[in-house]
């Protein structure tokens, strides 16, 4: 996301521009656009793994703990790779031509500051990430509190990780990396990476930095909710990625938001798979 002027040290505080007001449907559209490409990239990852991995192991095998893990973690490796690549491709070739004739400088294919991994983490960002937890931790209490006024929803469900039970130590560390390194990292390049960063500089175009900040926040942590698939774990989850965006919003950048997404994801393997809480 590239900024000028005295903002440019913070890659999602610009200046809104002059978009007018006719072209509101075609940013409502293409906010829409960006989050049904992530929840389809999301399932659709999962669908190409997992008929891949029956194909070739069978059902039995597949059934395995450790192989459902490695399930997961393809899966989350696939659905950034779709989100990250497809879109670049398609904007990439439907700029080839008019690039060519503005003689503009080449597209990058990935770019690292709408990511937000311009950067390399800072101790700012490794402390930010245990008092983003505390932060979340009371957030997503309050959220929760409030849902619980609703019969239908069940607070103590468990969350389905994907695979339930590893009885030794090699299993263990199979799920340790799906949980703990890989589903983060790939989730906040997903959500707070690309998502919110594309999502922060289109709706600058028509509103404020803050309600253009508030919308994509709302937004995102919504979808991030929805592709749990699990009320009680959608909730839990919103509150997370209220917190993860606002530390984008702090530092820039999504490294103290990976650390408290493993931080966070860290505090649930140790409870299910160490102690046996789950």
């Amino acid at each position: 996301m590239k900024v000028s002027g005295e903002n440019s040290k913070h890659p999602l505080k610009q200046t809104p521009g002059d978009l007018p007001k006719k072209q509101g449907w075609k940013l409502f559209f293409t906010v829409m656009w960006m989050m049904l490409w992530v929840f389809a990239s999301v399932i659709t990852s999962q669908l190409i793994v997992g008929y891949l991995m029956l194909w070739i192991l069978g059902t039995e095998r597949f059934s395995l703990p450790v192989t459902t893990a490695i399930y997961s973690a393809l899966s989350y490796v696939v659905a950034m790779l779709l989100v990250l690549i497809v879109p670049a491709k398609i904007a990439s070739k439907r700029k080839t031509t008019e690039d060519k004739r503005t003689k503009a400088p080449k597209r990058k294919l990935i770019d690292y500051e709408e990511l937000g991994l311009h950067e390399w983490p800072t101790w700012t960002d490794i402390g930010l990430a245990p008092v983003g937890y505390l932060a979340y931790l009371l957030l997503a209490a309050g959220i929760v509190a409030l849902f619980s006024f609703f019969p239908w929803f069940n607070a103590g469900e468990a969350q389905n990780v994907g695979f339930s039970y590893y009885v030794t130590g090699g299993d263990r560390l199979v799920a340790f990396l799906t949980l703990v390194v890989i589903a983060p990292i790939a989730e906040e390049v997903i959500f707070r990476g690309w998502l919110y960063g594309r999502m922060r500089e289109e709706l600058l175009r028509r509103f404020s930095n803050k309600v253009s900040m508030v919308i994509s926040i709302f937004l995102v942590s919504l979808l991030f909710g929805i592709v749990h698939l699990q009320w009680n774990v959608g909730v839990n989850v919103f509150a997370l990625s209220v917190v993860l965006c606002a530390l984008r919003e702090i530092t820039g950048t999504i490294h103290a938001g990976i650390l408290l997404h493993m931080l966070k994801n860290g505090v649930a393997f140790y409870l299910l798979f160490m102690l046996g809480m789950g």
